[in-house]
């Protein structure tokens, strides 16, 4: 089954296109309008893997003048959750007060939001329409979305942010520089110390196998010849 073409009815307009057939890059992309938009896609198991992944992301939203304000959001490990294969949510934690995201999503809800894994180099662009739930006004969502498993966010908490995702696209690694933050650094170490404790066991277990080698062919030369 061929893979939902929303993203490309969403994102190429026929400037896109006219430069990707001067390009070249037309039938890798623009042609997928030719067929029928799909209409929205559902998250897959790679996707709610990345989402669920990320400790930051940076999500853009139109003001009332006509310009892009984009916004970077950051949390426990997480805390931008997966609710089902086509809604994700977040609390929205408090911030300099300006309200400017809460304000764009009152007169125009179409967000984007740009997801890094950069130890592993993966970007992923996801475009849905997103809401703001005040905390007054569903307790229980926003009381949801500050469990993160057995953790309870301590943040002050204003509102939940609900995104009905419309459709994704995947970028290539090219030209994501690599980060390390501490915690994947201590994975890795721990990784690295069972294995190389591993590794110790198994020389171990073969020093001492060849040692008994060398005991028994010791033994042996040493027992007198049996006379014939």
């Amino acid at each position: 089954m061929p893979q939902s073409n929303h993203y490309h009815h969403l994102m190429f307009g026929p400037a896109a296109i006219a430069r990707q057939k001067v390009d070249g890059s037309y039938t890798a992309y623009g042609s997928q309008t030719e067929r029928p938009d799909d209409g929205p896609t559902p998250l897959d198991t790679r996707e709610k893997a990345m989402i669920r992944a990320v400790d930051q992301f940076q999500i853009a939203t139109v003001a009332e003048t006509g310009w892009p304000y984009i916004q970077y959001r950051s949390g426990p490990k997480g805390f931008l959750q997966v609710l089902d294969d086509r809604t994700l949510g977040f609390a929205d934690f408090a911030g300099n007060h300006q309200y400017v995201t809460a304000a764009n999503l009152d007169h125009d809800d179409r967000v984007a939001v740009f997801l890094v894994n950069y130890p592993l180099r993966q970007r992923l662009k996801l475009y849905g329409r997103a809401r703001t739930v005040e905390a007054a006004d569903d307790p229980q969502l926003l009381d949801r979305l500050r469990r993160i498993g057995d953790l309870t966010v301590a943040a002050t908490c204003e509102r939940s942010v609900v995104i009905d995702v419309e459709a994704f696209d995947w970028n290539c690694t090219r030209s994501i520089i690599p980060r390390y933050d501490a915690a994947y650094l201590a994975d890795l170490s721990e990784v690295y110390q069972r294995k190389a404790a591993e590794r110790e066991q198994e020389l171990l277990q073969r020093i001492s196998e060849l040692e008994a080698q060398l005991t028994q062919s010791s033994e042996h030369r040493s027992d007198p010849e049996t006379p014939s």
